[in-house]
């Protein structure tokens, strides 16, 4: 992979040397170190009332008046989100973090970057404006920094628009991924999905003129562990012939979101060369209105031969993921997960921020709220609860689409797709969001890798980084 830096952050040697002092620091530390700086900070902090409390951040100017450094309070040393704050709060020059300060360099730099990111095809002249000096050659920034890139890449794929990323543009950017890193890659487009036995990717995806296809990506040492990534790639959602409002559809180029962390993922796996055998597997679809889509009350085949029956045409993403989960769950791999913007249900109960989590795997519950806590990243176990499974039940077919009913979306969409994992001990299923519907700290306004750092954190500590 490329080693360009992110947005906003560069090496000591191309900083000036006139780089700006950051404090990020503890309440408790403001004393001490306030005492290092020039008089003329101190009282300027008094003369504005400046109070030590989580937070708050100040500028510091120098005896002539001009700035020398900028101070900003942290609760949670270890949070990157909370590092970001100060780098919205500086005006454009060149910053170091001092090294007397509560927060190592690492998180730092990672929460820099995340909040430095920026997408847009407008032409503006904004500028990298306040840069951040890192050293790559250190270990815990070189991991700050993969994440950063994965992030970016995972940010950039849920912002792209729909007219400029279908489901022949997300394999391109797959196909760019497995290159930069020697994995192998396959892509099958079009009728080769029937051929093969993808059934519920083609129908999903036979009304749109760009065509279906399944991206099956596979790096790493045969006899590593095998951890398998499904993501749901519908790169944009009319909803079918049960058509979505306007208001609902304006969204519906970040459907894919789903596919976007897991490919940002897997080129943070790669890069890192952690010691699995991983697979990725991306159906890639586009659900349009055309004379051949699939209808209500269709009874549609899936790979594992399964039959479904089409309660709700706006219920595709499951379908797709039967077809990619029967596939991964035939190797039985040591870990399967997969992510998606599955429904609606999940943002009630849990809100944009929270990713819903689906694990029979008690043990594997716990590896994600540990992985969660440690990234500052953190997911929510909701229920596989089985006496839901009778509301998939359809009369003419093994399962339906939808639930019976307006409860419990989420929990039945996941039961829908555990159907499909049978050989797999640890799967877990992830009901995310892939999108900040404000800016906010180290998560500017647009596509998010919602939970990439706690799936890297969770696969870093399982299989040693």
């Amino acid at each position: 992979m490329s080693q360009t830096l992110p947005r906003g952050l560069v090496t000591a040697s191309e900083m000036s040397d006139e780089a700006r002092p950051l404090w990020l620091i503890r309440a408790e530390q403001m004393a001490a170190i306030a005492a290092q700086w020039p008089s003329s900070a101190r009282r300027w902090l008094d003369a504005t009332g400046f109070k030590a409390k989580p937070g708050s951040n100040a500028l510091l100017p120098d005896e002539g008046g001009a700035l020398f450094g900028a101070v900003s309070i942290v609760d949670d040393t270890g949070s990157p989100f909370e590092a970001a704050r100060v780098a919205a709060r500086v005006p454009a020059g060149d910053y170091r973090i001092a090294r007397d300060g509560a927060v190592d360099a690492a998180t730092a730099a990672l929460g820099w970057a995340l909040d430095r990111y920026r997408f847009s095809y407008a032409r503006t002249n904004d500028s990298d404006g306040a840069r951040l000096a890192v050293d790559p050659g250190d270990a815990d920034v070189a991991r700050a920094l993969r994440l950063a890139r994965a992030a970016t890449l995972g940010r950039d794929l849920v912002n792209q628009p729909a007219n400029r990323l279908g489901p022949a543009d997300l394999a391109q950017h797959a196909v760019d991924v497995a290159a930069a890193h020697d994995a192998d890659i396959e892509v099958i487009v079009g009728d080769e999905l029937l051929a093969r036995n993808f059934p519920a990717v083609f129908t999903v995806g036979q009304a749109s003129p760009r065509a279906p296809r399944l991206i099956d990506l596979r790096w790493g040492n045969p006899d590593a562990p095998k951890v398998t990534l499904v993501g749901k790639g519908v790169c944009f959602d009319t909803g079918g012939l049960d058509l979505k409002p306007s208001a609902a559809m304006l969204m519906m180029k970040k459907d894919m979101g789903g596919a976007a962390v897991m490919l940002a993922l897997a080129q943070a796996v790669m890069d890192a060369g952690l010691p699995v055998r991983l697979r990725l597997l991306i159906p890639a679809v586009e659900n349009s209105v055309a004379g051949d889509a699939f209808r209500p009350g269709d009874v549609i085949d899936t790979r594992k031969g399964l039959t479904v029956e089409i309660g709700n045409t706006d219920a595709e993403g499951r379908l797709i993921l039967a077809d990619a989960l029967t596939e991964a769950d035939s190797e039985a791999p040591d870990l399967l997960i997969d992510a998606a913007t599955l429904t609606g249900a999940a943002r009630v109960a849990l809100g944009t921020e929270l990713p819903a989590l689906f694990t029979p795997d008690d043990a594997l519950a716990s590896a994600f709220a540990d992985a969660g806590a440690e990234a500052r990243d953190p997911l929510w176990r909701l229920p596989l609860h089985g006496g839901y499974k009778k509301l998939l039940d359809s009369p003419v077919a093994d399962l339906n689409n939808t639930g019976e009913g307006r409860f419990g979306g989420a929990i039945t969409a996941a039961l829908f797709l555990q159907a499909f994992v049978e050989r797999t001990t640890r799967w877990a299923h992830l009901d995310v969001y892939g999108y900040n519907g404000k800016t906010s700290p180290g998560r500017p306004r647009g596509g998010e890798a919602t939970a990439l750092l706690a799936l890297y954190d969770l696969l870093e500590r399982r299989y040693g980084g």
